[in-house]
């Protein structure tokens, strides 16, 4: 098998896994969330948000404050004690030395998936989210992923 079949069949499954992942998601976990609308973490939110999502805005400076009609949390431990909703995806925008803790509380609150955005990878801390159960997406974008699942065109 060539290396260009070898990557296309790795991309099918990771993107066979991803479909799955964002078609039994309900409520995803920003971490990172800006209350900026030009950010990406904004635009992201508000485009699930429109697509059916539960949002958890998660960003400690922003606690109290309310970004797209949800309220922001300080962390995602906060987030399910106050909201009482179970995460599917945690949604990481933020640097991938920042990500381990982000993981380690993924994994504290019972989230079935992290998920670190276009270019942010951490290995370490993938491989603790996987051998905790759960699902790791890395330098994926979930709103560039769901228009793809849906054929969605700007």
């Amino acid at each position: 098998m060539s290396d260009t079949e070898t990557e296309a069949q790795i991309d099918a499954q990771t993107n066979a896994q991803i479909d799955a992942l964002l078609s039994q998601a309900k409520i995803i976990a920003i971490v990172g969330m800006s209350n900026k609308p030009e950010r990406d973490s904004f635009k992201v939110a508000q485009y699930l948000k429109e697509h059916d999502y539960q949002i958890l805005a998660i960003n400690p400076l922003l606690q109290g404050q309310t970004i797209l009609g949800e309220p922001c949390y300080a962390s995602l431990s906060e987030a399910k004690q106050q909201s009482g909703m179970e995460i599917d995806i945690v949604d990481c925008f933020r640097n991938a030395d920042d990500i381990p803790p982000i993981v380690s509380e993924a994994i504290t609150v019972g989230a079935k998936a992290v998920w670190m955005q276009l270019e942010i990878t951490n290995e370490d801390a993938a491989a603790q989210a996987r051998s905790a159960g759960l699902a790791v997406v890395m330098n994926r974008c979930t709103k560039i992923e769901h228009k793809r699942l849906h054929n969605i065109t700007d």
